[in-house]
């Protein structure tokens, strides 16, 4: 889902103590900016916030909107549709760069798991299929969790320390766990 921004890899590159750095307010080696890493490194969480706490507001004015499952199934459709629209879009090179490999067409895998997470965030703004596709997003998380625990130690692709990624990824799960089946 998110990642911090590095320069994409073949997966079998690894960093030397010679690459370089960049600092506050440069650009070193095409890495883009600090500021802008944070900012991309974070969409998807921001996404999820916004989404949800912009909802939720709308809440306050319009009653079909009240209460809290609405607001945390819009967040996660936000989520979602950037998360796909990455896997879609220009960073996809860098996300097929984290498929474990092992695993086998990591493109396909990529556009796979892009049209699923949107498909998945269409679902969770339809009542009658909310549910369900909150479950399947889970599972998806799940499923792609090992790519990203892949890139954190190798440091490939988009990628994240372990940590921040694995309590990012349980944030999510459990947003969509409590979509499922709560409520």
């Amino acid at each position: 889902m998110t990642a911090m921004t590095e320069r994409p890899t073949s997966g079998t590159e690894r960093p030397t103590s010679g690459t370089p750095r960049a600092t506050s307010g440069s650009v070193a080696a095409g890495r883009p900016p600090r500021a802008l890493r944070f900012v991309l490194g974070n969409i998807t969480l921001t996404a999820l916030v916004v989404g949800a706490f912009g909802t939720a507001a709308l809440g306050l004015a319009v009653p079909a909107l009240d209460g809290w499952r609405t607001p945390v199934r819009a967040g996660l459709a936000l989520l979602f549709l950037v998360a796909a629209s990455g896997r879609l879009g220009p960073p996809r090179a860098a996300l097929v760069a984290m498929v474990p490999p092992r695993l086998p067409r990591p493109a396909l895998l990529v556009g796979l798991t892009g049209v699923l997470e949107a498909l998945g965030a269409v679902g969770l703004l339809v009542p009658s299929t909310d549910r369900l596709a909150a479950a399947c997003l889970g599972l998806l998380l799940l499923a792609v969790f090992p790519a990203n625990a892949h890139a954190a130690r190798r440091r490939v692709g988009l990628h994240t320390p372990l940590l921040p990624r694995t309590l990012e990824q349980l944030l999510y799960l459990a947003c969509c766990v409590a979509v499922a089946i709560i409520g």
